[in-house]
Order: C-alpha cells, then sequence, then structure tokens
C-alpha cells in the first residue's frame, strides 16, 4: 500500500502508544520526565569543581552547566556546583570573544564527561580569544542533510559541500559557525562519520541538534534514545554565544520506544529557565530545535491542530520562558519553508538540504534543496535563504498563466522565504500592475515532480502540499512578457521574468 506524505509522517511520528501521550504529557509540562530505566542504580551525588581560563588568566561570569543547574563563575574563573551520577556533561556557555574549540571533524567541542563512579571531579576550560570581535558573525543553518545511504551521502558531499564552501568563502574573514538542525542521518547512524567529513571540508565549527532520524530507536525510554548522537557530538541541549546573541540549541524529540513526540522535557525547561536567567532581557536569543514550535502546516491541510510529531506539544512553557527576550526559534523536520510569530518569537521552518528526501531539487512546497544564512551585526539579525547551485539571488519561481489549473488565467510565484513584511507586484510588459494575492495553494513543479502513484521514483510518499508562499496574478491573453519582482523585509529586491503563456 503506498502511504502518502502525510500518512508516512504520521507513522513515523506518532507509533502506537502515541495517541495516548500528549495527554498525560500535556497535563503539567514541569512534571517529572519518563522513570529512570529499569535496573539503573539510582543516581549519586557527585560535587563539582573547576576553571574557566583564556590564555592563564580566568574568566569571571561565564556559564557552567550539568544540564540542569547553572553556575556563572566566580572572578578568578572558578566554579563548584553540586552535581549527580546521571548527569553525563559538563557543559561550557562559550562566551563571546573566544574560538569555538572544536572535536577533530570540527564538531564544537564545549563539553566534557562526567564520570558518574568519581564523587569528587575538577574541570578545566582553556579558551582562546579570538584575533577580531565576532558582533559581525555568520551561522549557516542546514535542515535535515537526512543521508540514509551511500548515493544520498556523496549527493551531499557533492552537491551542498561545495556549495556551502563558497558561501563559507565569499564571507571572507567573518566569524562563521554552522548548526545542523536536526535529521542529519536518516535512520542509518553508520553514516555520521560522512557527516562529519563534510564538517571537515567546510572548515568552519559546527553544533548539531538531535532530530527523530538521528535517534537509537531500539531504546526506551527517551534518555537512552541520544547515546550514539550523544557519543560523537556532546550533549542534546546546551547553549553558547557569539557576539551580543545568545544561542541555545534544545532538544524537542521525545521518543517513547514505538515512535515520537514534539516535546521538551522537564530537565531541559529546568535547565533553561536558569541559563536564560543570567542573560540580559531584551537580547537577541536564538534557538534551535529540530521539530518546529507550531508551524502551520496542520491549519493548511485542514487540521485544527498539529499531530503529536509536528510540533512541540508543551511549546506554551517555551514562549513563556523567550517572553523577555528578541526570540527567533530556528527549526526543520517538515521539508519546507515558513515564517511564523507567534507569543512574541518568531519561528523560522527551514528548507531542507536533502529537499523531498533527496527525491530532486526541490521540497513539496517548492522551495529548492538549501539551507538558510543569517548575517548578524550586534544585535541585528538578517537571514536569507541559499538555493543550493544557485546564485543568492534565487529567492522565488514564477509560472506562466496556467500552470496552476485551479487559476487558469493567473500566473503564479512561488516566493518560499516569504514572511508578511515582504511585497510581491508584478509587472505585464514592463507596466507595473501592483501587488499579486497570496493564496494557498500546491506548487506547480512539485505537483509535476512529486504527483501520482509512483512519483518520485526514489520516494514515492512524497507528495505535493497546500503551501502559503504563492502568490496569483491575473495576466491578459495579449500579454506577452510578466515579471514579478519581491521586495523582502530587509529591502532586497529579485526579480524573475516568465512568458505569460507557457
Amino acid at each position: 500500500m503506498r502511504l502518502d506524505r502525510r500518512q508516512f509522517l504520521r507513522a513515523a511520528s506518532a507509533g502506537a502508544a502515541s495517541a495516548f501521550l500528549p495527554e498525560r504529557l500535556l497535563a503539567d509540562p514541569y512534571a517529572p520526565g519518563l522513570p529512570w530505566p529499569r535496573g539503573a542504580s539510582a543516581p549519586v551525588s557527585i560535587r563539582i569543581r573547576g576553571t574557566v581560563r583564556s590564555r592563564g588568566r580566568g574568566l569571571a561570569g561565564i556559564a557552567v552547566s550539568d544540564g540542569l543547574d547553572v553556575v556563572p563563575t566566580a572572578r578568578d574563573g572558578s566554579f563548584e556546583l553540586r552535581s549527580s551520577s546521571d548527569r553525563d556533561f559538563l557543559r561550557l556557555c562559550l562566551p563571546r570573544g573566544h574560538r569555538i574549540p572544536m572535536n577533530a571533524p570540527g564538531t564544537a567541542r564545549f563539553y566534557q564527561p562526567i564520570a558518574a563512579d568519581r564523587p569528587e571531579q575538577t574541570f578545566r576550560f582553556d579558551l582562546e580569544p579570538l584575533e577580531r570581535p565576532d558582533d559581525p558573525h555568520t551561522l549557516l543553518l542546514l535542515g535535515d542533510i537526512q543521508t540514509e545511504d551511500a548515493q544520498e551521502v556523496t549527493w551531499f558531499h557533492d552537491q551542498s559541500v561545495p556549495d556551502l564552501r563558497a558561501t563559507i568563502a565569499a564571507l571572507g574573514d567573518r566569524e562563521v559557525f554552522g548548526i545542523a538542525c536536526g535529521d542529519i542521518m536518516f535512520d542509518n547512524l553508520e553514516h555520521y562519520p560522512e557527516y562529519e567529513r563534510a564538517v571537515s571540508r567546510m572548515g568552519v565549527p559546527f553544533f548539531q541538534v538531535a532530530g527523530n532520524h538521528d535517534l537509537d530507536q531500539g531504546s526506551h525510554p527517551d534518555r537512552l534514545s541520544t547515546r550514539t548522537f550523544e557519543g560523537r557530538f556532546g550533549p542534546r541541549y546546551y547553549s553558547f554565544e557569539r557576539g551580543a546573541v545568545h544561542y541555545v540549541v534544545l532538544d524537542d524529540v521525545l521518543w517513547h520506544g514505538a515512535g515520537y513526540i514534539g516535546y521538551l522535557d522537564d530537565d531541559q525547561l529546568r535547565w533553561l529557565e536558569r541559563d536564560l536567567a543570567l542573560v540580559e532581557t531584551g537580547r537577541p536569543v536564538i534557538v534551535a530545535t529540530h521539530i518546529p514550535v507550531l508551524g502551520s502546516q496542520h491549519a493548511r491541510g485542514g487540521q485544527r491542530r498539529p499531530e503529536p510529531g509536528m510540533a512541540i506539544n508543551n511549546r506554551e512553557a517555551l514562549y513563556r520562558l523567550l517572553e523577555p527576550y528578541r526570540a527567533h526559534v530556528l527549526t526543520g523536520h517538515t521539508h519546507e519553508s515558513e515564517h511564523l510569530f507567534t507569543h512574541g518569537a518568531h519561528e523560522h521552518v527551514t528548507g531542507a538540504i536533502c529537499g523531498a528526501w533527496w527525491s530532486g531539487p526541490i521540497c513539496a512546497d517548492g522551495t529548492p534543496n538549501g539551507y538558510c544564512v543569517y548575517d548578524v551585526n550586534g544585535e541585528d539579525v538578517r537571514w536569507r535563504y541559499k538555493a543550493t547551485g544557485q546564485p543568492d539571488a534565487h529567492q522565488l519561481r514564477v509560472y506562466a498563466r496556467g500552470a496552476d489549473p485551479s487559476a487558469p488565467d493567473e500566473i503564479v510565484a512561488n516566493v518560499w522565504d516569504w514572511d508578511p513584511e515582504w511585497t510581491v507586484v508584478w509587472h505585464e510588459d514592463g507596466a507595473p500592475r501592483g501587488a499579486m494575492a497570496r493564496r494557498i495553494g500546491r506548487d506547480p513543479l512539485s505537483v509535476k515532480l512529486h504527483a501520482g502513484p509512483d512519483l518520485p521514483a526514489r520516494r514515492t510518499w512524497v507528495d505535493p502540499f497546500p503551501v502559503g508562499h504563492l502568490f496569483y496574478a491575473p495576466v491578459g491573453s495579449g500579454v506577452r512578457e510578466v515579471r514579478v519582482e519581491a521586495r523582502d523585509r530587509f529591502g532586497r529586491t529579485y526579480s524573475e521574468v516568465v512568458r505569460a503563456a507557457g
């Protein structure tokens, strides 16, 4: 039996028991999490001491955490906290103005493992100052690389990595780092070394987010499901700073043994509250997590609420914690692009590196395979979507009149990085005609490539779905050429010309 896209995602996310889990979990987002694994010893107390230094001098006010408690370093760079044997890592919130330490392949190393069998432990973090300020810096956000086999690994190396290398080279001596925003793998975790090889080739440090396809799916409960991920990349949630921005990485995939739901466990919420307590209110805070906080895919599909695996079910707790800040939440998971503004937070759902699971050049919403580039200057945060193999100006696709059978007399423009601050207008044979109308629809190229029981050949369960960044305009039969012009919130203008009729 062929599964359509919604059925596939529902089956992958929910599992047999998921329909019953959200009710219990949503009752109290701060309630204790899943029970400690059966047969494991009860946690015992561990006393941790240490220092954070730079060129031999202690650094004051640097947050250090065991994933639950958060303490700032003293004036001499020293710290002390009472931890326990169930804590896996001691994390350092990397301070601004210092290099990001790296593991051998180039993944960020801001952590040290906590030994469960030693009641007294000492740690030292030695940091190196940057040669220039990192107030101007760039984040490369990679959504859903999702390689499953050797062929897809090859495509990632041959298509995505060279494009990223070119983007990095064009940034010159600017401070650059990346975040892989979950689903780095497609269940086959043996390919993690190939991702690390890609990071090494790109030459800038990368942080990692755990996605639902990055898990040890034979494990139970949730806290054991990221063992392979943590073995390579360290903690599944943490924070760091670049310039004026406080960055946070969260794990919002709760694995319940038969599937997953979007959920932030109690430990993370308690840790995040303590982490943000050390951040001045009003500052920019950028959160990276895999599953969207809310997204609008459910609304576009006629559903009243998102399915359990498609949004963070206890998102109100996250909204409350982010309220005092200028918050951006960067997510992936749904292989599409959209921007939402909810409870004061700006949610960015980014298109996928792999597009529609390496089945062609676009995601099912028409967004090209690609990644997001965030340029930060002080507290000013700007972004653009970079399509793989395309120039920076490739920000829309225009279809001739009749490309959408439901609108036979209209042209259609897909402006994938659109948000309400954009303007989209059209010109007929050089004459301005005004603003195009945004409507819910299906991208015509996605329909061509993905619709039908046998398409796409590599992933027949991929289907085009309703998206919210399509623009329509009626064009008369005598018009020869149409130019669509899109202006983004930052004043950058992009255009594309198409013959009125195909």
